[in-house]
């Protein structure tokens, strides 16, 4: 067996993974589940060759869902301990352009636009190389379009948000953990920890 790196993608509405033998995808699972990935995500994990045994994990950080986040740096962590393997993870929203520049014909810049919570989206520009031109932010839909560098729309969000633009084109894009090959190596390789994008929903109690 070769260097084998599994990779966990549990941070927005589809629950998939990947498992890669010196970068070749040998198996994957992709399902857009909305919620239950912590009933789903273990099982996709047994199905794969040799249980998904890795020299290295590789997982989406967010930002997303709190609790998909939290369950794929969970599963990973877990994973890692178990199998003495490497840990690492991405940025989702840096996923999504990679995937969005890989389906172009001629690369160009690229508006990620993630839905988040509270009616807000996660945006941020990407260049026509996958680089990141700007730090990622949680606004309103109005808001967001203020950010735009790009008039392509890649993204869970990015429909709604061409249509309020008026003059973008755009793909309709979730991550994909078989597409984790596409990143980079400065944002591949990021600490396991997790990408909220915006401040909790509960805060702690204040001590008088």
């Amino acid at each position: 067996m070769g260097n084998r790196v599994l990779t966990i993608d549990t941070a927005t509405t589809a629950c998939s993974v990947a498992l890669f033998e010196d970068e070749r995808l040998i198996a994957n699972s992709f399902e857009e589940i909305g919620r239950g990935h912590a009933e789903k995500l273990v099982p996709l994990i047994a199905q794969l060759p040799d249980k998904g045994r890795a020299d290295h994990i590789l997982v989406n950080c967010g930002p997303g869902s709190f609790t998909g986040v939290r369950i794929g740096l969970s599963a990973a962590k877990a994973l890692a301990m178990a199998w003495h393997a490497e840990i690492s993870g991405y940025q989702c929203l840096h996923l999504v352009a990679a995937q969005a520049l890989a389906e172009m014909k001629h690369p160009a810049p690229v508006f990620v636009a993630m839905i988040g919570g509270h009616g807000e989206y996660f945006v941020q520009n990407f260049a026509a190389d996958g680089s990141a031109m700007d730090g990622l932010v949680s606004l309103s839909p109005e808001s967001a379009l203020l950010e735009r560098k790009a008039d392509y729309f890649a993204g869970s969000a990015a429909e709604p948000l061409a249509s309020l633009a008026g003059d973008a084109e755009y793909s309709t894009i979730l991550p994909d953990a078989a597409q984790s090959v596409l990143l980079s190596k400065p944002y591949e390789y990021l600490d396991v920890t997790p990408i909220y994008g915006r401040a909790p929903d509960a805060q702690p109690a204040r001590q008088a």
